[in-house]
């Protein structure tokens, strides 16, 4: 690795998450002495690339670092020479992602971003697209990192090491670093004066907490979240729905937030379906328009620096977690960050070359995870299932294997089974029709049998080609 300047190429740069990377790398200059930034996106993106892009040189323009940021269409000429690799994209942008919570919203069925039916179709546009990232990693920038940040970050990251045959590959979440964050402060304490202990899956982990003098302070946090004075550090885009607190005592661990949506999957589902029916919509509308007006903030001539507006967007923290992360591998800091990474025995729960969401040391050999140990009874339980569930989306992701995908829905705790959820499935099939040309046969077969879709935002965006 170049120690003279190091080169990031960024996959989806037109994010509007960018500006919160360029912070984070701008923090961390002194370790981590960047020589240039190159941002990639697809014709569709081209216009908030140039926006988000032209910010980013101002925000590398307000420093004493000379960093270029180039902006590009041509993902090879990003990747040629680079040192890490970023991806931070979504595959047919926002527009999939209203698809995924309203077609099954119209159904009864939970419409979430990485969770339920919405997270398996996320998967099935992400994989393929990720692996041809890696055949050009392959080619052009054989000893790069991949840090992985598009969700589902646990099944894209697996499919990375699994199907792509990449091992240099870490990803990442906001979500651990924003409960380390924010915990600490519920009992008077801060980050350096406890210890955490992570295990799970990306978007379904758990932890426990120590002081530095050994003793456990879990059950303490677990008080202090039902204190309404206190921030437990929920992210912005997760309804605020409390846990049981005596199913959190007896377990003794903290779960991640989108438990919720296991947890209390009856309030979080009518939650949705309340926002389905109103006139702003479901998450994925109201987030595109709170990325417009982002957008139109990026655009002034004068901003050269995050807008606080950016943490309703959901992310916050994003930064933290991916340039710490390139910073450690850098280097070889040996410092303690919660990736997704091989499993390695860190849950004995699991096998050893699933991908699993732990805290690690990272440095420059990548993720080591910690030992974790065995889960109680109910969260192997929970975590087991959930694992094979993500196993065989990435198969039918893979393979555009039908039966496949149904026996992926059928696993899913958050799908009813049923010939209910199989409609659903077959109507995101074709809604994603452009998206996902290895079931092109099974879509074709859909919609001679009459397949249509019965949400009429969704419709209409499938009509328009969006």
């Amino acid at each position: 690795m170049a120690k003279d300047g190091v080169k990031i190429a960024t996959i989806g740069g037109g994010s509007s998450y960018t500006p919160e990377l360029m912070e984070g790398f701008i923090k961390r200059y002194d370790e981590l002495p960047i020589k240039e930034i190159w941002l990639v996106d697809i014709e569709e993106g081209r216009e908030k690339m140039e926006i988000v892009g032209a910010m980013a040189q101002r925000m590398w323009d307000a420093t004493p670092y000379d960093v270029r940021v180039h902006l590009t269409l041509d993902r090879k000429e990003a990747l040629k020479d680079a040192d890490f690799v970023t991806t931070q994209f979504r595959v047919g942008l926002l527009n999939a992602r209203i698809k995924d919570e309203r077609i099954p919203l119209s159904y009864g069925i939970m419409g979430q971003e990485t969770n339920g039916p919405g997270g398996i179709f996320k998967a099935l546009r992400t994989i393929p697209v990720i692996l041809d990232i890696v055949e050009d990693m392959k080619e052009l920038c054989p000893n790069a990192w991949l840090i992985n940040f598009t969700n589902p970050s646990g099944m894209v990251t697996e499919a990375v090491m699994k199907y792509g045959h990449w091992d240099k590959v870490i990803g990442l979440c906001n979500v651990p670093i924003g409960a380390m964050m924010k915990e600490p402060e519920t009992i008077d304490k801060t980050l350096d004066e406890l210890i955490y202990k992570f295990a799970g899956l990306n978007h379904f982990h758990w932890h426990r907490v120590w002081d530095n003098e050994g003793n456990e302070v879990t059950k303490g946090l677990i008080e202090a979240m039902y204190d309404p004075k206190k921030d437990s550090g929920i992210p912005a885009n997760i309804f605020d729905m409390p846990f049981m607190k005596e199913q959190l005592l007896e377990m003794n661990m903290i779960p991640c937030g989108y438990h919720r949506y296991y947890y209390r999957q009856e309030e979080m589902l009518n939650h949705m379906l309340e926002e389905y029916a109103s006139e702003e919509g479901v998450r994925a509308q109201q987030v595109k328009a709170t990325e417009a007006a982002l957008f139109e903030l990026y655009k002034d001539p004068n901003l050269n620096y995050k807008p606080e507006e950016l943490a309703k967007r959901g992310g916050a923290h994003y930064s933290d977690a991916a340039c710490d992360t390139i910073a450690s591998i850098y280097a070889n800091k040996n410092a303690h960050i919660v990736v997704t990474t091989r499993n390695n025995g860190a849950i004995p729960d699991l096998p050893e070359d699933v991908a699993v969401e732990v805290s690690s040391f990272i440095g420059a050999t990548g993720a080591k995870p910690i030992a974790f140990g065995k889960l109680p009874t109910a969260e192997r339980g929970w975590l087991q299932i959930m694992k094979a569930m993500e196993q065989v989306t990435e198969e039918a992701a893979v393979t555009g294997d039908y039966a496949k995908l149904l026996t992926a829905f059928y696993l899913n705790p958050q799908i009813p089974s049923g010939a209910t959820a199989k409609r659903v499935m077959d109507e995101l099939l074709v809604a994603h029709e452009k998206y996902l040309p290895q079931f092109a046969e099974d879509i074709a077969r859909l919609k001679a049998e009459g397949v249509t879709i019965k949400d009429d935002v969704a419709r209409e965006l499938y009509e328009k080609g969006l």
